[in-house]
């Protein structure tokens, strides 16, 4: 596994070499010793699975308020999907910029968002699949969100959001009050 940071700090993507022969294929998808130096002192809670049919589906922009705040690991494990994380963190030098990268089974990439930033994605590929890590368990009354077509973000989605939940549809726009999220 290799790990390249991007312009927002504590948000990274992991590489995964992939191993093929004419069996098929075998990847370590998580491994702690190579992701020490991202967990710190986390440890992975809880692990998700997502399965979303439509091209076009945009989930998120989600993100849960401390104490439950939680660093994501995701990985499509099926399909494609453009990934993206957002800065909301109160006292940071990125704050409300976003970055995203694709994540695909062929690419073998995991994106890595951390404590304080949104997570969110759009479907590129019918039946998209993806494995989510945390390193907190959900808190219902703990979820925060913003909304994936802020003008404030000006996230530039490849293509036409076609799909969204109705509590994705209400979450707030991010107005001159909002000072970010604290952790």
């Amino acid at each position: 596994m290799k790990l390249a940071a991007t312009p927002i700090d504590g948000v990274a993507v992991v590489e995964t070499a992939r191993f093929m022969d004419h069996r098929g294929a075998f990847a370590r998808l998580f491994c702690e010793d190579a992701l020490a130096g991202l967990l710190g002192e986390r440890r992975i809670v809880q692990i998700n699975h997502s399965r979303t049919v439509q091209v076009g589906a945009v989930r998120g922009m989600h993100f849960q308020h401390a104490p439950h705040a939680e660093m994501k690991m995701v990985r499509c494990l099926k399909g494609r999907v453009f990934d993206v994380a957002v800065d909301l963190r109160a006292a940071s030098a990125t704050f409300l910029q976003w970055h995203a990268v694709e994540l695909s089974e062929e690419n073998a990439r995991m994106l890595v968002i951390p404590e304080g930033c949104a997570h969110g994605f759009q479907v590129l590929e019918p039946d998209s699949e993806l494995l989510y890590l945390h390193t907190a368990a959900y808190a219902p009354a703990a979820e925060g969100g913003v909304r994936h077509d802020d003008p404030e973000l000006a996230i530039t989605w490849p293509r036409a959001a076609t799909d969204l939940s109705e509590r994705d549809r209400r979450h707030p726009l991010i107005d001159k009050a909002f000072c970010g999220v604290e952790l």
